[in-house]
């Protein structure tokens, strides 16, 4: 994924809408034409597809099915470790807090934060699904006795925060999920400095907020063998998955794309410190998008995603690197996953 460094602090009355009982901030921004990210990516030196293409409903459905396969070790352990400290966390967050979660998909980790932030202003899910966002914002509405203002729009171009009825003292990103893996070292970074920007106090640009913070998950570095296994599971979730944008391109771009013609597999890239999903081409064959021919040939692959993994350290020089300091950091038992505490740097 890539990120724009823009970020935008008003919203306009008529990007508001009521939905489903919620107040909707829609700000899906102006983006380029479909076909035309698709050509880029097809016709490059290494082929590759927008990893945003994954998240359509189905794919946000087929996300949260990945989350609960046997060898997807990463949503149960964060889990266990946020029952763990929650509490910890909403502590040190304080009263009137407006938590804001980019990507914030099911938001199953979050009912255990907000319930566990005393007195919270407001929560601010944020998502480019729109019917996913509202089905999740509404179950949390029901859930929570808190003002829920969700947003849409892609978190990776900068979007508008709404107002609340209530007093915010502080704002708080919560990242959770390694949805910060999904990213390029750079990108990470980029994105870091926005949530940072996101934080700063309102009255005052210049000034960053005293109590702001970033919470994020990150998957620690650990046996090749069983990172690989996350994204390679036996029961074909993953694969169908990254077969789904085939199918979603095939369908809104009308253009002959077979699922049956890739193969996908997971691979741990060491110089990239990352696991690297692609689907491999089986058979020499050729579509036309657009009027144009895009060839593929047998042996080479579609990038799709990548999952960045990080030592504890090499997190902590991320987060300097964007401008955050690492105040603490929890991690399981077996130090599988990570969440770290971050704060704005003195400037």
């Amino acid at each position: 994924m890539s990120v724009d460094n823009s970020f935008e602090s008003q919203v306009e009355q008529d990007q508001v809408a009521v939905q489903d009982g919620l107040q909707l901030i829609e700000f899906a921004p102006q983006q380029r034409p479909l076909i035309e990210e698709v050509l880029e990516g097809l016709t490059a030196k290494e082929k590759s597809l927008p990893a945003k293409l994954h998240y359509d409903q189905r794919g946000s459905m087929l996300f949260e099915q990945i989350c609960d396969v046997d060898e997807y070790y990463i949503t149960r352990t964060e889990l266990a470790l946020m029952r763990e400290i929650s509490g910890a966390i909403g502590d040190t967050l304080g009263n009137g807090c407006m938590l804001i979660e980019p990507g914030s998909g099911a938001s199953l980790k979050t009912d255990l934060l907000l319930s566990a932030m005393p007195n919270p202003a407001a929560y601010v899910p944020v998502d480019i699904s729109r019917d996913f966002l509202l089905e999740s914002a509404t179950a949390i509405a029901e859930r929570h006795d808190i003002e829920v203002l969700p947003v849409w729009a892609d978190f990776t171009k900068g979007h508008p925060i709404p107002s609340c009825e209530a007093v915010v003292r502080n704002r708080a990103i919560y990242f959770p999920g390694s949805t910060v893996g999904n990213f390029s070292r750079s990108d990470a970074s980029q994105l870091l400095q926005n949530f940072a920007s996101m934080i700063r106090d309102e009255s005052d640009d210049e000034q960053i907020h005293s109590e702001g913070a970033v919470v994020v998950g990150f998957d620690c570095k650990k046996d090749t063998s069983r990172m690989e296994a996350a994204y390679n599971d036996a029961e074909g979730v993953t694969a169908e998955f990254n077969y789904n944008v085939i199918d979603r391109l095939a369908q809104e771009l009308r253009v002959s794309l077979d699922r049956e013609k890739f193969t996908f597999r997971a691979d741990w890239v060491e110089d990239e410190g990352a696991i690297v999903s692609r689907l491999w081409v089986d058979e020499s064959h050729t579509v036309e998008m657009a009027g144009e021919a895009v060839r593929f040939e047998a042996g080479e692959a579609i990038r799709m995603e990548e999952s960045h993994k990080y030592t504890p350290d090499e997190f902590k020089t991320l987060a300097q690197q964007s401008g955050l300091g690492m105040e603490r950091i929890w991690t399981d038992d077996a130090a599988d996953f990570a969440v770290a505490y971050l704060r704005p740097l003195s400037v």
